[in-house]
């Protein structure tokens, strides 16, 4: 599944297309827990590839970097290249939900503000068959950080993503597609302005004239500054989540029971806040 070409064009030259940053990407990591030396990594949904980077600097096994837009893989070879890691990422133009590898052949699968492309449920169990058994999964996706938003931003986010769960529906839903959730944590709100919103909305500042002729572009320009302003009067009932779980075993049915102990304590209390690809 693709977005429309104008999405990718307002995302295209960024450094990276969601929340996050490279010490989100290291403590998502480190929560995880033990991987093999050289893991084999899959990165789905992988953009420009700013977390690539830093899993292929921390773990230095392979990565497989895959998106299904083109320019964002060119962008992520570049950086590689100038990282002097080129030889541990390989780039691949493809369906994230769908692609041509062997089952059980990943240490562990990697999803930055993309899932929510094939959705959550159904991207993980595609992905689940590529992982060894044991295998680890971070994944990051936009959730609801309260039980009852108001109905203003529950409006927008039911147009705009009505999958969207809160983290107690997305650790069921994680279960239900065969892993153990081993914790989850929400990203603060510097992980949305600091290398996503604030050089987003320049973007679309540089695209504004040429969004005049171009109808579709400025929707998708409206778009994106209707969501920074929702974020900036309710980014406390919503944000982006990282999931860390691990491939349960088949015979396991998928029915691991709760978070690892202290996990919960990562879960923020109903009617209490926390922190797009």
């Amino acid at each position: 599944m693709s977005l429309p070409a104008d999405v990718y064009r307002l995302y295209e030259g960024l450094p990276q297309q969601g929340p996050g940053s490279d010490a989100l990407t290291l403590e998502a990591l480190r929560r995880l827990g033990p991987l093999p030396d050289a893991p084999r990594v899959l990165d789905l949904g992988c953009g420009s590839g700013r977390q690539t980077l830093a899993l292929a600097r921390a773990l230095g096994g392979r990565v497989v970097a895959v998106d299904d837009h083109e320019p964002f893989l060119r962008e992520l070879d570049a950086r590689a290249r100038a990282a002097g890691l080129s030889h541990v990422i390989e780039t691949r133009l493809g369906d994230m939900g769908a692609l041509d590898l062997e089952a059980a052949s990943a240490d562990l699968a990697w999803s930055e503000g993309a899932i929510y492309i094939v959705g959550f449920e159904r991207g993980l169990r595609a992905w689940r068959r590529w992982l060894r058994p044991g295998g680890l999964a971070a994944v990051s996706e936009c959730s609801w950080l309260v039980e009852r938003p108001g109905p203003e931003v529950r409006a927008f986010w039911d147009a705009a993503y009505p999958a969207m769960g809160t983290i107690a529906r997305n650790a069921e839903r994680a279960r239900a597609a065969g892993y153990e959730v081993i914790d989850a944590f929400p990203l603060p709100a510097s992980a949305w302005w600091d290398g996503y919103y604030t050089p987003l909305l320049a973007r679309a500042e540089v695209l504004a004239a040429e969004a005049r002729d171009h109808a579709a572009l400025a929707e998708a320009i409206a778009d994106v500054r209707r969501e920074v302003e929702l974020f900036e009067r309710f980014g406390d009932t919503y944000g982006y989540v990282f999931y860390l779980l691990r491939r349960q075993p088949v015979s396991a049915g998928g029915d691991g029971r709760g978070l690892r102990a202290g996990a919960e304590a990562h879960l923020p209390p109903h009617g209490s806040g926390g922190g797009l690809r």
